[in-house]
């Protein structure tokens, strides 16, 4: 029963970007709100349907079928489709037409790449683009995009409102672009895939501290990429191995009742070597040519954190000054705070993560309530408290309790 309120939601997160971006292709920029409408009416009437009378007996093409019903009663109700769409699709008569929407698997796999690389369009900026890219092709909320960006809700609002007008006007088309285009926009597209990998993997904008679906969808869609000969390159391979290091310690990263586990605290027996294995050969496949992106950097700490070779925090330490020179990012320099504890000690990394000017950040607090811990119990404990009103996700605030309990009583 459980299994089945947790099916929707799911396949939500599965399908929802499957069945826009057919219909997105089908309407175009024009009228991309009509494919969202259609693909959100078509998951609402299934919540009210299933709920009634029942799982049917595939789900998935359940959803196919009535989204394409949807799309053909809407094209059908409005003449104004009828003008501008109806000439681009077959049609026996000029009485009677056949709409066909195309839901097979080839042609979800294509329509999805061609709405990455039409939404990653240099029309638009570059923060519009993965803002819209993860609204429409991932479902992400405005909340999330906003704590993806830092900013609030009003303004990612206004962004993907001018981005969708700027694609409108200038006409753009969901196709897959030539080679040269391609190159210039895969690094957008890999940023969007990296953005909704990590949603999941360090959530904050839900009641949750791991949410394993977005970070299936991540890696499904950088497959695709991996699928394609125009994008499977290097930098690719990077983040799809980065991706399955990372997912290789999912059930060792969260204890029984769904808190955040210290990495120190995992149980290793838990590690997927499969996933690791995985990860290898993606990172191998990336070592050609020439060029070092942060990916291939970030794929190497995140394979040295699934070893379990006592030296491992050197190499894990020198990494991370590699991806700080080719790409500063407050979180890395976070990070790298604790690989430095863990090589030279915590009262190094404590001078090191005051310089992060990172107060105000939920992990931060938590960290610096590590590093404090044993030192100075009177910081530790205040750098939990405030970690506790920052954190949005129920398990971990019980955790954190539970360490300043422990701190208090001990």
């Amino acid at each position: 029963m459980e299994k089945d309120k947790e099916l929707i939601p799911n396949l939500f997160r599965t399908e929802y970007s499957k069945i826009t971006a057919v219909l997105g292709k089908f309407f175009g920029f024009d009228h991309i709100e009509v494919a969202e409408d259609i693909v959100s009416d078509t998951f609402m009437q299934a919540a009210e349907t299933w709920g009634q009378k029942g799982l049917p007996d595939n789900p998935v093409a359940w959803l196919y079928a009535v989204s394409k019903n949807k799309a053909k009663d809407y094209l059908k109700r409005n003449q104004l489709f009828s003008d501008k769409i109806v000439g681009a699709v077959a049609y026996n008569s000029p009485e009677t037409y056949e709409i066909e929407i195309d839901l097979s698997g080839k042609n979800i796999t294509d329509s999805q790449l061609q709405m990455m690389f039409a939404i990653c369009n240099p029309v638009i900026p570059a923060e519009a683009q993965i803002g819209l890219s993860l609204r429409i092709l991932c479902r992400f909320g405005i909340e999330e995009i906003a704590d993806a960006f830092l900013t609030n809700k009003e303004t990612i609002n206004k962004r993907l409102f001018r981005a969708k007008e700027k694609l409108r006007a200038e006409k753009v088309k969901i196709e897959f672009p030539n080679k040269e285009e391609v190159a210039s926009r895969l690094n957008t597209v890999l940023t969007t895939l990296y953005l909704l990998f990590n949603e999941g993997y360090y959530s904050l904008s839900q009641n949750t501290s791991l949410r394993k679906n977005l970070c299936l969808e991540a890696m499904r869609l950088t497959y695709l990429l991996i699928g394609n000969e125009a994008t499977s390159q290097p930098t690719v391979n990077a983040l799809l191995a980065l991706m399955c290091f990372h997912s290789s310690r999912f059930e060792a990263r969260l204890g029984q009742h769904g808190e955040s586990v210290l990495y120190e605290e995992q149980d290793t027996s838990l590690w997927d070597d499969e996933l690791i294995a995985r990860g290898q050969h993606y990172l191998n496949k990336a070592s050609v040519g020439n060029t070092i992106s942060k990916y291939h950097v970030e794929a190497a700490i995140a394979y040295w954190h699934t070893t379990r070779t006592a030296d491992k925090w050197e190499h894990i330490l020198q990494l991370y000054n590699t991806l700080l020179i080719l790409e500063y990012s407050p979180i890395a320099a976070l990070n790298r705070t604790y690989a430095l504890s863990k090589t030279i000690g915590k009262e190094a990394a404590i001078i090191e993560a005051e310089k992060l000017g990172l107060n105000g950040n939920y992990l931060y607090h938590c960290l610096m309530g590590y590093l404090y811990s044993g030192i100075e119990n009177t910081c530790a404990i205040a750098n939990f408290e405030t970690a506790l009103k920052l954190t949005k996700a129920q398990a971990d605030k019980a955790k954190i309790r539970q360490y300043i309990r422990d701190m208090k009583n001990g």
